[in-house]
């Protein structure tokens, strides 16, 4: 089978209200919650897989003044979430529900067990109320509703399965399709762009921007944007392209990470990956003439692709910081190809960010993500700009390869295999975090 960027974009790229994995996981509990009678909850166990804890220990949730915790978020989906909204599952989430959620916890720890033998995304979300029992499983993909039962009875017909299994194995071909492409072929598909992708694309670009500008406005979170903003108008940072795609990308980050009840667009699962792969590219778009947006707009299609051929060699969540080395690949790319680029330039910029950042490990979503965003923006600028100047690392360096596609590949092997330890050596120190905190 072949696919059209259309359907990569399609099955790649969508909008998420908060972080990915405390939404999943409210996204679980909310599905579950929903099929009992009543909501007089007794309780809540939840079950996650590492990097579902990880990502969801520190940031912010939606609509919670700046909480954390995926027992809350799991807690705010039953009490208010819509689970047909998928990963915007906490738009209504106000402040009774929270304090509801809050006082719950209070009366009633949420059991919750990470299992280490789990290696993709998995969440399993068990609540009691009264004699009635509901469950529901997610895997593999953030809002794959994979089971749904009630007092034990499997709920095979229920709506919220209707589309899982498919859109799963949807995914998993496309990868597979994806993997055995060239940098050249992902270049050549841009020619496949009709309208319709082109405004689906610059609904990403305006969504991730409105985070930007209130990250930018208002400081959220840890306040990398607007820090870096008041650093170039005090004359101690030249506002160059490089400083526009790091203000940008932090910004929304801040936002972001601090539980702003905005969505953003993700690229490959990944909010996060969403800003990085399209904010930087449309910040570069004002310090040259590209003339109208349909270019940046290729760009930055390119860079989903990009990231999306990227993950599937690394795979959802890892050790590897994927806004680095995945969307980070993906911007770069994209703004080469804005630059005027050819695909030697591409492989280049590719290989450039990857020797830079692969070292760039995943300490979980939380608002220092900002300088990662920031930090991968700014690189994708300066490893563009470094390969349209014929400086690319050489393919007996490291981890870099002669061909993109094989460093690609690479970057993938190190984050599914040689990064284990280093995974369960990060989630150990925050679970010991943890403990220490409330003893």
């Amino acid at each position: 089978m072949s696919y059209t960027i259309k359907d990569i974009l399609r099955m790649a790229v969508a909008p998420a209200l908060g972080c990915t994995e405390p939404s999943a996981v409210a996204l679980a509990a909310a599905a579950a919650a929903s099929l009992l009678p009543e909501k007089r909850i007794d309780t809540v166990e939840l079950w996650v897989d590492p990097n579902i804890y990880k990502n969801g220990l520190a940031v912010a949730i939606p609509g919670a003044r700046g909480a954390t915790g995926i027992d809350l978020a799991a807690l705010l989906g039953i009490f208010k979430g819509d689970s047909s909204l998928r990963l915007e599952v906490l738009d209504k989430v106000d402040d009774d529900s929270l304090e509801k959620a809050k006082e719950f916890i209070r009366d009633h720890p949420v059991g919750i067990e990470v299992l280490n033998d789990k290696k993709i995304i998995y969440i399993r979300v068990k609540i009691t109320a009264g004699s009635d029992t509901a469950e529901a499983v997610i895997e593999e993909l953030h809002d794959n509703i994979v089971s749904l039962s009630l007092n034990g009875k499997s709920l095979k017909g229920h709506k919220l399965l209707s589309n899982t299994a498919r859109t799963q194995d949807s995914v998993h071909k496309m990868e597979a399709w994806l993997k055995k492409r060239t940098l050249e072929e992902l270049i050549q598909m841009l020619d496949q762009l009709d309208e319709e992708d082109l405004e689906f694309l610059k609904e990403g670009v305006e969504v991730n921007m409105r985070l930007a500008e209130h990250g930018r406005t208002f400081g959220s979170g840890l306040g990398v944007g607007m820090t870096l903003e008041r650093l170039a108008r005090e004359g101690h940072m030249k506002r160059d392209m490089v400083l526009a795609a790091r203000i940008l990308a932090s910004s929304a980050s801040d936002a972001r990470m601090s539980g702003v009840r905005l969505p953003a667009m993700s690229s490959a699962g990944s909010g996060n990956h969403g800003l990085t792969a399209i904010l930087p590219i449309w910040a570069v778009k004002d310090f040259i003439d590209c003339g109208d947006e349909t270019l940046v707009l290729r760009a930055i299609a390119l860079s989903h692709v990009i990231t999306a051929y990227i993950k599937a060699f690394t795979g959802r969540l890892g050790a590897i910081c994927g806004c680095s080395v995945a969307a980070g690949s993906g911007a770069t790319g994209g703004i080469t190809y804005l630059m005027g680029g050819n695909a030697e330039n591409i492989a280049a910029a590719i290989k450039n960010v990857i020797g830079d950042l692969a070292g760039v490990i995943c300490d979980g979503a939380k608002a220092g993500c900002a300088l990662k965003l920031s930090t991968a923006a700014g690189t994708a600028v300066q490893s563009a700009l470094f390969a349209l100047h014929g400086l690319g690392i050489k393919g007996t360096d490291g981890i870099v390869s002669n061909s993109p596609e094989e460093t690609m590949r690479n970057v993938g092997e190190l984050s599914s295999e040689g990064m284990i330890e280093t995974d369960r050596t990060i989630l150990n120190i925050m679970i010991k975090k943890q403990f220490s905190k409330k003893n």
